[in-house]
């Protein structure tokens, strides 16, 4: 089997791969040496309307070592993938010597690695989808590093690099926090057992990180013209997946209407895909994660400034996904934490964005969305949590309009 064969066979299988509802169509674009058994396979894959282009490294040699995942059996020898290999991180490293690794596993769009270092671990992540440019998640975590900000992880070091195409971050590394908790599934505990969510610091948490952002990036005045035609235009794509929201499409765009002529805030750099399961509690407190923003949106917008509500209403949909997820008998459980969340974060960042009715709710809305979109192409089981998401937001506005009917 040829190099090209083994990889078109393995890398639609990973849990990175983006698009697993459309069939592949995979060329190895460029293959790089980088000494000794490891190369850098950069492979393309044309089946999507934009191609994509992935950050494979691999390694290759008589035994694949313990623990990695085997690509397959190339000219008579083992291929494997190179992110669990103690010399393939020692070299993105700069060590001298193989390191202690450990792949994490779950539902990523990248691969972490935790490295025990002589002077302590760190978590390094490869970046697998590339586009061109600067990664989000270096620049924020190196920037609120720089500012002292002690609610994400130390930033440590990052590889950036050319690929085909383009060039741009290929992996970030930063402190590794050991006695952390997950937050999902603290929230999953919480909700199915109806106990209290400590929801109140972490709305304070990313109070005080929008306000550090804004403070070393800058703000700026949006145009609102601009995000409610991204707004239609992930409405219009969300619609043409989902057939479900078809009938939707006018109550849809009457919350975005709506948004549009209330009152915007300023924009700054933000999160840009914050839920529950970019968060972790520590001894030191709540924690944020991966500032890469959402994984579906190019990353040129990704990186421009956005109104910090975005990441509110990303943390109040994680609460919903939370209630459902956990089968929770507690009918207001998320209700109680969305409510504590938004108090927390008012109190530190002295505008409560209940204040913003119309905008929460665009942009939940688009969130909500965003999240069809997602479920329908890779967990077609879950879509139900986002629907009912959309259904409750919707019958909110059609409330409204009817109640605006009467008084008239």
């Amino acid at each position: 089997m040829t190099l090209a064969r083994a990889l078109a066979a393995w890398l639609p299988h990973q849990r990175w791969y983006a698009t697993k509802h459309l069939t592949a169509e995979l060329r190895v674009a460029e293959v790089r040496d980088l000494g000794g058994p490891y190369r850098l396979a950069f492979v393309t894959d044309t089946a999507p309307e934009v191609p994509v282009t992935y950050q494979v490294p691999i390694a290759a040699g008589p035994e694949a070592p313990p623990g990695v995942a085997v690509v397959g059996r190339v000219d008579g020898q083992w291929v494997w993938d190179a992110c669990g290999d103690p010399g393939f991180q020692a070299l993105r490293l700069g060590r001298e010597s193989p390191v202690p690794v450990r792949v994490l596993t779950g539902e990523q769009s990248n691969t972490s690695v935790i490295c025990e270092l002589p002077e302590g671990a760190v978590m390094t992540k490869v970046f697998r989808v590339l586009q061109d440019g600067p990664n989000p998640d270096v620049e924020l975590t190196q920037a609120l590093t720089q500012a002292g900000c002690r609610a994400v992880p130390t930033f440590v070091s990052a590889v950036y690099g050319t690929y085909p195409a383009g060039e741009g971050h290929l992996q970030v590394t930063n402190e590794y926090i050991a006695d952390a908790e997950d937050a999902w599934r603290t929230a999953l505990v919480s909700a199915r057992q109806g106990e209290p969510f400590e929801a109140r610091g972490l709305g304070a948490t990313v109070a005080e990180v929008h306000g550090l952002l804004a403070q070393v990036c800058g703000q700026s005045d949006g145009d609102p013209g601009t995000v409610l035609d991204v707004w239609r235009q992930r409405a219009a794509h969300a619609l043409a997946t989902v057939p479900a929201l078809q009938d939707s499409a006018a109550l849809i765009d009457r919350v975005y209407a709506a948004a549009y002529a209330s009152e915007w805030p300023r924009f700054q750099r933000v999160h840009g895909d914050l839920h529950l399961g970019q968060v972790i509690r520590s001894a030191r407190g709540w924690i944020l994660l991966d500032f890469e923003g959402e994984p579906l949106r190019p990353l040129a917008e990704r990186r421009l400034p956005d109104l910090a509500l975005r990441d509110v209403a990303g943390m109040l949909r994680s609460f919903d996904y939370a209630q459902v997820s956990s089968e929770s008998t507690d009918a207001h459980w998320a209700a109680r934490a969305r409510a504590d969340f938004l108090d927390g974060y008012a109190e530190i960042s002295g505008d409560d964005p209940r204040a913003h009715r119309a905008l929460m709710s665009a942009l939940e809305l688009d969130k909500a969305l965003y999240e069809a979109v997602y479920e329908a192409s890779n967990r077609p089981d879950w879509l139900h949590v986002p629907l009912a998401g959309i259904r409750r937001l919707l019958c909110d506005i059609d409330a409204d309009i009817r109640t605006e009917k009467m008084g008239e």
